[in-house]
């Protein structure tokens, strides 16, 4: 029997992968003799021919799961699994699952490969949750932890985790955690989300005013990557230059006073004063002012057409 598993979530697949296997463990090798794991990127082609044509050990049946196969150029060895699955050359006892996670190969045998295990009767192909779908898909999974969610808060999920479900599943563990059975909201849901938010930018922003070009450029498209839009990201990085600008303000007309008196007078949580304490201390108020000012002069041409946001926002950490 072939299996394929494989889609654009890998949470997901590699989740239905995993319940695959505790299923033939249970009902045929509670030991693990015969399940196999083997990574194609890293294994020798004549190391996985063998473990898919080896005979189960004191068992009936036994199952190898080959990872990413169709990730590798090896021409010969993908022709002769073409040739294998399409011939059913395939012991009649091994379980063959070959789960594809990373980005096709782009030889044309992967392509050969690909088209073949499609056409396996068991093939389960896992696309990206959206909308409504994905909103669902929370709700039954904070309930197989022991939680319960509303609807609201899980749609917020959805919406602002959804795209990064690596990131939501930890998410939905942190919170089924910290509330236990009572119903996550949205108070419970902004707590955790914002904080990974929050970090993200404050990494951001330390490498923007350390001149760390490199880290700056790297995190900033990540966020881009994962969805967000520069006008969002934009006014992520105003509000934590806010926040610096504001606090080195106050620390230079009170410098003994406490940082929770002094997060009580700028309005933010303790938590996020003290993160941005660390790089206020490091800049002058003339510093961070000026680059307050630039964010200020990028925010008035972005609004009335006179310059490209996300452009301006690469220029400024170029010239810091």
């Amino acid at each position: 029997m072939v299996i394929y598993i494989y889609g654009e979530d890998t949470f997901r697949s590699r989740q239905y992968l995993n319940e695959q296997v505790e299923k033939f463990k249970q009902a045929r090798d509670p030991q693990g003799y015969n399940v196999v794991f083997l990574d194609a990127q890293k294994s020798e082609p004549g190391k996985i021919l063998t473990e898919i044509f080896s005979m189960p050990f004191l068992a009936e049946k036994r199952m190898i799961v080959v990872e990413n196969i169709l990730s590798i150029s090896d021409k010969d060895f993908l022709s002769d699994i073409c040739e294998k699955i399409s011939d059913k050359k395939i012991p009649e006892s091994n379980i063959i699952i070959f789960w594809q996670g990373e980005k096709l190969g782009k030889v044309k045998e992967v392509k050969e490969l690909d088209a073949i295990l499609k056409k396996e009767k068991y093939n389960q192909e896992f696309n990206a949750l959206e909308g409504s779908a994905l909103s669902a898909w929370i709700v039954t999974e904070i309930k197989k932890r022991g939680g319960k969610i509303s609807m609201v808060a899980a749609n917020y999920l959805a919406q602002n985790a959804g795209k990064d479900v690596w990131f939501l599943n930890s998410l939905m563990d942190q919170l089924v955690a910290y509330i236990g059975s009572e119903e996550i909201g949205m108070i419970q849901v902004n707590l955790f989300l914002d904080e990974k938010v929050d970090d993200n930018v404050f990494n951001m922003v330390d490498a923007i005013v350390s001149g760390n070009k490199k880290q700056a450029y790297k995190l900033l498209e990540e966020q881009r990557r994962l969805g967000e839009d520069d006008f969002k990201i934009f006014g992520l990085v105003v509000w934590q230059f806010r926040i610096l600008l504001a606090a080195r303000s106050l620390f230079e007309t009170a410098e003994n006073m406490s940082s929770d008196i002094m997060a009580k007078e700028l309005g933010v949580h303790p938590f996020v004063l003290k993160k941005n304490l660390t790089i206020m201390k490091k800049y002058t108020k003339k510093q961070l002012t000026n680059i307050y000012d630039q964010l200020l002069d990028m925010d008035f041409k972005a609004k009335t057409g006179q310059a490209d946001l996300g452009l301006s926002l690469d220029l400024l950490i170029y010239k810091i």
